[in-house]
């Protein structure tokens, strides 16, 4: 009992350091299968998301659909993911109404798909009344426009920058003839401040010299003629 007590003790310590060793083992390699299991997951889902992006550019748009985009919830790739069959009656619903007439007009049309069939929806706007189109379409999963749509918007983008422009010339050109404006205001206004300065000294010194003329310098000269008066008598 006490031998086999001294060695169970070291077949039990040996089978526990052993049993540790493989359960620590065993723990890594399912965390890593499961890590692998997710990367693949993910992998699966961007492939999947690059196979419907080619889809919706294979689909042909009728030419009075002029611009075009599909908003895709991740919730619903997953259930596209899951269902084919709801895929492929997506796929169906987007060419139906990608490829139907909008005439007279020509129209902008987004997409909504959902989790289900009753969350699909088709909005349409009239091109040139579509700015709802393009603020719902700005993060879109698949969108195209037509160069037409591009290019009035680049002729009208440069013809926002040449008015602007131009009335950054014309600012600049009212603002020097303001500024010669005040320039020459405020030259008139010292001119005049120095006239009236002028008018004022002038008034002063007139006013003095008749002060003067009153009060002694006109006695001696009256009396001075007197004086020649009677020396002639």
């Amino acid at each position: 009992m006490a031998v086999s007590g001294v060695n169970g003790i070291g077949v039990i310590t040996y089978e526990t350091k052993s049993k540790r060793t493989v359960n620590s083992a065993e723990k890594f390699i399912v965390e890593e299968t499961d890590s692998t299991q997710e990367m693949s997951e993910a992998e699966a889902m961007v492939a999947f998301k690059k196979e419907f992006y080619d889809d919706l550019s294979k689909i042909t748009n009728h030419r009075t659909v002029s611009n075009m985009a599909v908003n895709i919830s991740e919730e619903a790739f997953q259930a596209m993911k899951d269902n084919p069959e709801y895929r492929s009656k997506v796929l169906q619903l987007i060419q139906r109404d990608w490829g139907d007439s909008y005439a007279p007009r020509n129209c902008s049309v987004l997409i909504t798909v959902g989790t289900s069939i009753k969350d699909y929806r088709a909005d349409s706007w009239p091109v040139g009344y579509d700015s709802e189109f393009y603020a719902r379409s700005q993060d879109s999963f698949y969108k195209k426009t037509s160069d037409k749509k591009d290019k009035q918007k680049e002729l009208l983008e440069e013809y926002l920058e040449n008015r602007a422009q131009v009335k950054k010339q014309q600012q600049e050109i009212l603002n020097e003839k303001i500024s010669k404006v005040e320039q020459e205001r405020s030259r008139l206004s010292q001119s005049w401040n120095n006239e009236r300065q002028m008018s004022q000294v002038s008034a002063a010194y007139e006013a003095n010299i008749m002060t003067d003329f009153k009060h002694g310098g006109g006695k001696g000269h009256v009396k001075s003629a007197h004086t020649v008066y009677k020396s002639e008598q």
